[in-house]
């Protein structure tokens, strides 16, 4: 496969991050209407074709429209520019100005496979194995399910799930929303690898209640934060609360191109079950927005995969673990995403 035209990755990158499955809508976004998206440069629309979501390259290879400013009707894709219809696998089966004649099997659109999990659509670009993350609660019935709307960032895909990996940076970014700056400290935790995952048990005092709640927590409680990482650009969290609660947090940084992500993160709970949604997501959404200012901010906007290039410590044992994991994927040292 050719790369996109304006890629913004290496060559090399490019071809190792098309091999893996990302998230690119929510699903209730898509229905009757073609929606344009894209996902590591590569302009892609989604539409609704016989209860299934379709994924194909926003192209009409006739004169080269976007067909995500067509339309859909019974069904087929039809481009706004000439009318040529394409049906859910793609094949052409109208030419309007030639209603009488066969239709070349050639014209037919550049198609992507698509699976629609966790609230999501998800696909892949370059032909890999389907490797979506494990999200277990969200099957779970003890759980509620809350997918908060995407956020756009303007930054690396890299940068932003370190930054979700972090854990010293609570008390000075999240100092609004849950973050104690009298609660600096990093007590030590461990690594560890199976497979191509990685895990982190991250045990401290800090609170995961929000700024306001007011919610009691017992004398002497610690709080375990359990990461999973699915490289490239997926982790997924768990934080226990008091009282065997549960939140599990999926956390997908979507890399529209090399300095540009789409964020979804669907988000599982076992308690506070009646509680708003609405101020789940208004929560949520103020910490996304606090991560995200830092990241833009960042420099270099890639993510040095070369422990030589930045300063490290203790705290970052799951930062560099992940900089080894992409290095391992066969990503350059000097990543462009």
């Amino acid at each position: 496969m050719s790369l996109p035209r304006d890629c913004t990755f290496t060559e090399n990158d490019w071809r190792v991050l098309s091999q893996y499955w990302y998230p690119v809508a929510i699903a209730s976004e898509i229905g009757d209407k073609p929606v344009a998206v894209k996902l590591l440069d590569v302009k892609l629309v989604l539409y609704r074709s016989e209860g299934k979501v379709a994924v194909a390259r926003d192209l009409c290879f006739h004169r080269g429209a976007p067909l995500s400013l067509g339309w859909v009707e019974n069904g087929e894709i039809v481009c706004p520019y000439h009318g040529f219809r394409y049906n859910c696998e793609g094949a052409c089966t109208a030419v309007p100005a030639h209603p009488g004649s066969k239709i070349s099997p050639k014209l037919k659109l550049i198609m992507y496979p698509s699976v629609e999990r966790y609230g999501l659509i998800w696909t892949c670009v370059g032909g890999g194995e389907e490797n979506i993350p494990d999200f277990p609660g969200w099957e779970d019935p003890d759980f509620i399910n809350i997918l908060p709307p995407s956020f756009d960032i303007a930054g690396s895909a890299g940068r932003q799930m370190e930054g979700f990996l972090d854990v010293s940076h609570f008390a000075y970014v999240h100092t609004e929303s849950f973050g104690d700056r009298n609660n600096t400290e990093v007590p030590q935790y461990q690594v560890r690898r199976e497979g191509s995952e990685l895990f982190a048990d991250y045990w401290s005092t800090v609170s995961n209640y929000g700024k306001g709640q007011n919610v009691p927590v017992p004398e002497g409680f610690m709080w375990l934060r359990a990461f999973r990482v699915f490289p490239p650009f997926a982790a997924s969290l768990t934080v226990h609360f008091p009282e065997d609660g549960k939140l599990m947090i999926l956390n997908c940084a979507s890399p529209v191109s090399a300095r540009y992500t789409r964020l979804f993160v669907p988000i599982s709970r076992n308690f506070d079950k009646d509680a708003p949604i609405e101020d789940t997501i208004k929560f949520n959404l103020q910490v996304f927005q606090e991560d995200a200012e830092m990241v833009e901010a960042q420099t270099p906007e890639d993510l040095p995969l070369d422990l030589m290039a930045e300063a490290h410590i203790p705290a970052d044992r799951t930062s560099i673990a992940y900089r080894q994991a992409l290095t391992e994927l066969g990503l350059g040292r000097n990543y462009t995403s």
